[in-house]
């Protein structure tokens, strides 16, 4: 008898589920051009220019992050470690204060 009862407590908790649905995102452009690893910092500011924020750098060794419009770049002292693409959603949100009345 315990098992029948189980199963269909387990049937009545199925019956109310709900599904829930993400949106899918991607990581930016495929062709985005980012600096490689072993870039130095100064050939970095040649070429993509300013970083729209700079972080201070933190641990040791010391590693700084700055970051562009559509991707971020990891600094170890002086030299490019990674440098990541900022994600993009696919199906962007507005948020309730940006919405239009």
């Amino acid at each position: 008898m315990r098992p029948a009862v189980l199963l269909l407590l387990f049937l009545a908790a199925s019956v109310n589920a709900e599904n829930i649905i993400i949106p899918l995102g991607q990581q930016g452009s495929s062709t985005l051009q980012m600096p490689v690893n072993g870039t130095s910092r100064s050939s970095v500011l040649e070429r993509f220019g300013l970083p729209d924020v700079e972080h201070p750098p933190v641990g040791s060794p010391r590693m700084t992050r700055w970051d562009y419009r559509d991707f971020s770049v990891y600094f170890e002292n002086d030299r490019v470690i990674t440098s990541v693409r900022n994600h993009q959603p696919r199906y962007p949100t507005s948020r309730p204060e940006q919405a239009q009345p």
